[in-house]
This record gives C-alpha cells, structure tokens and sequence, in this order.
C-alpha cells in the first residue's frame, strides 16, 4: 500500500488518551497505525474510527518485547515504507498501590516493571522506527511525561510521592533530551508533554478533564513545522491556552 499521507504511529492507542490522539491526527488526514497488546480491543477501536470515516489501520504491537516490535517494524516497511510521526503513548501507573505511597515500601519488582514498559519501551520502539524517519529525513516524535516528572518542581508539588511513576517519567524526559541531541540535524523532532489528569481508565472518573482535551498538545508536537521545537518539556495546552514549555 502506497499513501501520499502523513503515517503516524500511536502505542497503546485502543483507549483512553492513545485513542483521543489517534483520533485527532485522523481528523486533519493523517492516517494513523493504532496499536495495542490485545488485538480484540485495538481492532475494535480501528473498526470505530473506521465508522466515522477515518483513514486508520491496526496492528498488534507489545512494545515491551523485542519479537513483537520487530515483526511490527518489519510489517510497516512492507505495508507504508515509512513512518512520519511516533507517539510514545503506551504506559503503566501502580501508583493506587499502598506500597507507592513511600520509597520505603515501594516494591522493587513493581518499579522495575513500570521502569520496562514506561522507559525501555519507548526506547524499543524509537530504535526500532527512527531508521524509517531518517531515510526520509523527517519524523516527529511525541513521548507522555507528567508534570510529576519534572525535577525542578518535585520537593513543593502536591501531588503523591508515586516513586515508580514518577521515576520511570524522568527517565522518559532523560530520554526525550538525550535522543534530540543525538538526532540534531536529521528533521526529527522529539519533545515530551504533560497530558494532565484526564478521565481515562488510568486517571479515574474524579479527572477534571477529559483524553480528549489531554490530546491537544500531542497533536501540536506531531505535526511540528521544520525547525520547531525539539528536546522540550510542554504543558497540556489546555491548561495556558498554547503551547508552553515546562521546567526539566
């Protein structure tokens, strides 16, 4: 299959905010790749997108396991032989646990598990779809933080202490300013953002916002003009009415 458009990535993308941003890029003719553990669900969430006239397409996709990624990198070559856009979606977040009210308690088992999906992931996925971006000297790049993760602000913040969460966020940001200085002058541009608390299975019903409104900065940072940002930490821009920068 040959597109003349845009072909954007989007992990963990059957619900919630991976959902809301797949169906965003849609709406303005990108056409999108959901992905998800669980292939009833993410073609589920295709066949909907699908109903309202959406351009997407579905492909399982466990972004912690290495066969799994690469037969999904493999997959994409044959089927687009490109990739425009990658949005790091995909996370976990034990912080209801008791124990991840402390570094005391907090079990080491459980951080080193968010640590693999929330951080080695993204960088499982990125190697795997970076030399597709790089052929075509273009890509943009979207991986979710939280504000929870900016050092500057942690010791005066109110949010609860949550050690693999947030820990496993930093190492997301690290990646995020690592990767911009490492893909300096091939068009790739990658930036974190803080979607916010949103309604979805992972932030609950008592959420202020909805995915939909968490998606917004997603959408600005994946279709970035050349020369935009790169290596920065963004706000939900719901919450400023526009794209502002976060302290790391």
């Amino acid at each position: 299959m040959t597109t003349q458009k845009q072909i954007a990535v989007v992990t963990g993308s059957n619900r919630g905010l991976g959902y809301a941003i797949s169906r965003k890029l849609a709406q303005i003719s990108i056409h999108v790749i959901l992905t998800s553990r669980n292939q009833t669900d993410g073609l589920a969430a295709k066949e909907k997108l699908s109903s309202e006239g959406l351009a997407v397409d579905y492909h399982r996709l466990d972004v912690t396991n290495d066969v799994s990624v690469q037969q999904f990198t493999e997959w994409l070559r044959e089927t687009y032989g490109k990739v425009d856009i990658l949005v790091n979606n995909a996370g976990v977040n034990p912080t209801p646990k008791p124990e991840e009210s402390s570094l005391l308690t907090v079990q080491l088992e459980t951080m080193r598990s968010t640590w693999e999906t929330n951080v080695l992931a993204v960088l499982r996925i990125s190697q795997a779809l970076i030399p597709l971006m790089k052929v075509q000297n273009y890509g943009r790049i979207v991986n979710i933080s939280t504000e929870m993760a900016s050092l500057t602000s942690i010791k005066s913040d109110y949010y609860p202490l949550a050690p693999s969460y947030r820990l496993s966020k930093i190492g997301v940001n690290g990646l995020t300013v690592l990767l911009a200085k490492e893909l300096q002058g091939d068009n790739i541009l990658i930036n974190a953002y803080s979607p916010g608390w949103m309604k979805t299975d992972m932030g609950g019903e008592n959420a202020p916002f909805t995915a939909e409104e968490g998606a917004e900065t997603a959408v600005y940072l994946a279709t970035l003009a050349d020369g935009g940002a790169q290596g920065q930490f963004f706000a939900e821009m719901r919450k400023f009415g526009g794209p502002i920068q976060l302290q790391w």
